[in-house]
């Protein structure tokens, strides 16, 4: 029988045995973050303190805030401003206790699992939290975070992180990311250009993110080709200050080849807010394509998000705003979808795309097969509701049997929540090293090879894929 050290391994003895071997031989090998929402002026300033617990691990988590709102708490009981009104008067340790009060509603989820782990491993609390003891771990965490040793840029050090990508908005003028580099601090911190708001054009914001898109390119847009002469401008920006992958998030996956006299009729229906739904899709159809040629051409490797159906509250959006755990996942279609942009780049040795899904049914049926044959084409890790100990084994046996790890990038935490990067990867370790086992076991693989795989998901795959191999160990990649 394992310990709370052997935590998620089978019981099996012989399976058990394995599994920690394979864990504690990648256990040491460091952290690659190449996509994440960590904010970089959290590393920008040399002696950054984190807020209080509620700002810190409640009130950015939209995992942690659906869940409560699905036992009828209510958003204004936790202190989150409604929109065009003035910000609360919030008591941090009373929204602390509302959410001990139900903590227990994330026993056996991912969340549970983090929070529980972080407040373990980081914080040193090892009581399970609950509503008896919620003040006296409030005042816990709080004080380790007034400690000298509790800054991001030491947390870094300690979390053994060899490169942690952001996300910033195209127009973004990436100034912390300059900060931190002429810093002098050993750490790499680097940019991701995200095109979201200047890609969904039946936004309303959107015009507004295109005078930004213009300013910070000083290039005066009003036409379809100056906007695309403008995004191109702020992608070399990106890869001068070391980005090295975009990120966009759709719907559908559906691509085209959309005639340049076609988009420039979609975009100025754009810019007078006259653009409809059909025509909304046939624009962020041609504009993957576009993106797609971009990422050919100037080597940022292209991240796909696809399936999530966001803000389908409205009156939540409405009254609060997006991100506050209202999104959910629908169905998708990839083969056909995709075919126009592969056709046209998925062989092209400059190309590189991943894609991510919350439509768990494309890993064997689609994307697996398509990372199998297209060179370009690499399939990202359970992503989101999937980012969990069942989501990751249902990975393993459905796209690994498709298309083998190595059409896979490994592992990124993906989060806004620093301190919970460490228990993320280590959910993840311990997954593959349970899984690895249990085919060595059954003659699947040898050995030797379970522990080369092992090395490959824990860092090595997502070194290679995001191009990020500078940054690390020689160790840790796979050749």
């Amino acid at each position: 029988m394992g310990t709370f050290a052997d935590r998620y391994f089978a019981n099996d003895p012989a399976q058990l045995k394995l599994a920690r071997t394979l864990y504690q031989g990648a256990a040491q090998l460091p952290l690659v973050c190449p996509h994440g929402h960590v904010d970089p002026h959290l590393f920008a300033d040399t002696d950054y303190h984190f807020g209080n617990p509620v700002e810190l691990m409640i009130l950015p988590d939209h995992y942690v805030l659906r869940v409560l709102h699905s036992h009828g708490v209510d958003y204004a009981d936790l202190g989150i401003p409604e929109i065009g009104k003035p910000a609360p008067q919030r008591d941090p340790r009373g929204v602390w206790q509302i959410f001990a009060d139900h903590f227990y509603l994330y026993a056996a989820t991912p969340t549970g699992i983090w929070i529980q782990n972080e407040l373990t491993d980081v914080f040193g609390i090892a009581e399970p939290l609950n509503g008896r003891n919620a003040q006296a771990v409030y005042a816990a965490v709080q004080q380790a975070l007034s400690g000298a040793d509790f800054t991001p840029r030491k947390l870094y050090k300690r979390f053994n992180i060899t490169v942690l990508s952001t996300t910033d908005g195209a127009s973004d003028d990436l100034a912390l990311h300059r900060q931190i580099k002429t810093s002098g601090w050993e750490g790499h911190i680097l940019p991701t250009f995200r095109a979201d708001t200047i890609v969904n054009i039946d936004a309303a914001a959107w015009t507004g993110e295109v005078e930004k898109l213009g300013a910070a390119s000083h290039i005066q847009i009003g036409s379809y080709v100056q906007f695309i002469q403008a995004v191109e401008s702020r992608r070399a920006w990106f890869v001068e200050n070391g980005a090295t992958a975009t990120d966009l998030a759709v719907v559908e996956a559906t691509t085209a080849d959309v005639p340049a006299a076609e988009m420039e009729r979609l975009f100025q229906k754009g810019l007078a807010h006259t653009i409809n739904a059909e025509e909304t899709n046939r624009f962020i159809s041609g504009m993957l394509m576009e993106l797609a040629r971009m990422s050919s051409e100037d080597g940022l490797v292209m991240q796909l998000h696809v399936g999530s159906l966001r803000n389908h509250d409205r009156a939540l959006f409405e009254k609060y705003g997006p991100d506050l755990g209202a999104d959910f996942p629908i169905t998708v279609e990839f083969t056909r979808a995709l075919q126009p942009l592969l056709n046209r780049y998925g062989n092209h040795p400059n190309f590189h795309l991943i894609l991510f899904t919350l439509d768990e049914a494309t890993y064997s049926r689609e994307l697996a097969p398509l990372a199998s044959y297209y060179p370009a084409v690499k399939l990202g890790p359970p992503w989101w509701f999937h980012d969990n100990l069942n989501g990751m084994q249902r990975f393993f046996e459905q796209a690994v049997d498709s298309g083998g790890l190595f059409n896979t990038v490994g592992f990124n935490d993906d989060t806004r929540a620093f301190l919970s990067i460490p228990a993320r990867h280590d959910v993840w370790r311990r997954a593959g090293a349970n899984w690895l086992a249990g085919l060595t076991l059954r003659g699947v693989v040898e050995e030797n090879t379970a522990e080369m795989m092992m090395k490959a998901l824990s860092c090595g795959l997502a070194l290679q894929a995001y191009k990020l191999e500078e940054y690390a160990p020689k160790e840790a990649r796979l050749v």
